[in-house]
């Protein structure tokens, strides 16, 4: 697990504050327990003196109690990228909701075919998967399968041949992780992705 240690892009937490105030509220402030930790994220996000255990070529799986304000986080942090390289923010239950109707066509929507045009050529198209691990199981002629788990691997391949980014927020731990996913998919998501955590005495912010 990754420490955050880091707090030399305090200068951008501002600016980061003024945009949550515009997209969740007036109420919205970054509070002073969590500004490590998104200075840690901005760093990596910004690639700018990426903190030590970062790694650039992997996404971002983080973690935390609920509402500590991983998916405010993640949606904010988005708007550091250039708008090309914006991960789109989808959350997993929405999108076992649309393989109920779809069918496995939407399985390879969000892996194998998880792309958009250039130019020059199509480049892949990230993702932030929201509250990995709580999506409901569903059901196809008679079969219960986890669709996040097959999203996860086809996006694995991806990553180790193309370099496809994933990123996810989760409330479970890694043995929960592990425990609804298969050990196979939670090795995976070792190798994909940076483990960034809130500590579990992060307040619930929803209160």
């Amino acid at each position: 697990m990754t420490k955050t240690t880091m707090n030399r892009f305090d200068h951008y937490l501002p600016r980061l504050e003024q945009k949550g105030k515009e997209l969740f509220g007036k109420a919205f402030r970054i509070y002073p327990e969590d500004r490590r930790l998104v200075s840690h994220l901005l760093a990596y996000f910004l690639k700018s003196k990426v903190p030590q255990g970062l790694d650039l070529h992997k996404g971002i799986l983080l973690t935390g109690p609920i509402g500590c304000g991983k998916t405010c986080l993640m949606s904010l942090l988005r708007f550091t990228l250039p708008e090309k390289e914006r991960f789109v923010l989808k959350p997993t239950r929405r999108i076992a909701m649309e393989f109920s109707s779809g069918g496995f066509p939407v399985i390879e929507k969000y892996s194998y075919g998880s792309f958009h045009s250039g130019p020059p050529a199509l480049q892949a198209k990230a993702y932030c998967f929201d509250d990995l691990g709580l999506e409901p199981p569903v059901r196809h002629f008679g079969n219960e399968l986890n669709i996040m788990a097959e999203v996860l691997l086809g996006r694995y391949e991806l990553f180790v041949n193309q370099g496809m980014l994933t990123h996810a927020t989760t409330n479970l731990s890694a043995r929960e992780l592990e425990a609804f996913y298969g050990n196979r998919v939670r090795s995976r998501l070792r190798s994909m992705m940076n483990l960034v955590s809130f500590g579990q005495e992060a307040v619930d912010k929803r209160k």
